[in-house]
């Protein structure tokens, strides 16, 4: 992998923007595989494609690619709430990459994030745009990347030093299982891993994971048993292989080996 961007970053383009979104995008095509499946190249899609960049010539799976100079793990800015919600609960979601790059042009970190792990409890959604704003009224949204478990984080580029295919490829399939999921399994059942991961802790009792009971219900208000629900979601992760169970009440979080 190249890491070099500054080869097509000299050209006359509108805006600083445009830049970084063409520069990268062009980056991409050369340099992006995909993890899930033996491909080394993506398809870049065709000019003005909305909800996806690059496409899988192998399996069909489609990646997005949000390039920045700012590098920010807590959040990255996303298209309108609405659709993104919506391409949610229809499993419409694409991969994401969010790339940062250095002043010089050269890329520095790029993470990706599974649409499988992209679910509704991870989407911020903005303040409208203002009367005076060209788009007024639209709404767009944010990608929570800090409430992202980190397993559902893989780190293609970190600091300037790119990690080895197999090993990206590797933790893309351990995790794989949770896109077999239906939507709303999945979505009850990252909501719970992110509340484990979140004790960071490598023991923990199912009390510590109750205290978490009113944050799950405001994310699944149609549920009136969350304490049932969160028992079965930990049953779920220790079949998965996320958790080992060490006795009554108590769980163990297993390593990423």
């Amino acid at each position: 992998m190249n890491l070099d961007l500054f080869s097509a970053a000299g050209r006359n383009y509108k805006s600083g923007s445009q830049i970084a979104r063409v520069v990268t995008e062009e980056w991409g095509s050369r340099n992006l595989y995909c993890p899930a499946c033996p491909s080394d190249t993506l398809t870049q899609a065709p000019p003005n494609t909305r909800v996806f960049d690059f496409e899988c010539p192998g399996c069909g799976q489609f990646y997005q690619l949000k390039g920045r100079k700012d590098w920010n793990e807590n959040k990255v800015l996303d298209a309108g709430y609405a659709a993104m919600i919506d391409a949610i609960r229809k499993d419409r979601v694409p991969n994401l990459f969010v790339l940062q790059y250095s002043l010089s042009w050269r890329v520095q970190n790029i993470l990706l994030i599974p649409y499988f792990f992209i679910g509704e409890s991870v989407v911020e959604k903005r303040k409208p745009l203002s009367v005076s704003a060209r788009r007024a009224g639209w709404t767009g949204c944010n990608i929570i990347l800090r409430e992202i478990p980190e397993d559902g984080k893989l780190r293609v580029v970190i600091n300037g030093v790119v990690t080895d295919t197999r090993e990206v490829r590797r933790r893309f399939q351990r995790i794989k299982p949770f896109a077999d999921m239906s939507v709303k399994l999945r979505g009850w059942t990252l909501d719970v891993f992110r509340v484990v991961t979140k004790l960071n802790k490598p023991q923990f009792s199912i009390s510590e994971v109750y205290k978490y009971e009113d944050e799950l219900a405001a994310l699944h208000p149609g549920n009136r048993n969350i304490r049932p629900k969160i028992r079965q979601k930990l049953q779920v992760l220790r079949d998965l292989g996320f958790l080992r169970f060490a006795e009554p009440g108590r769980y163990i979080l297993k390593n990423k080996e």
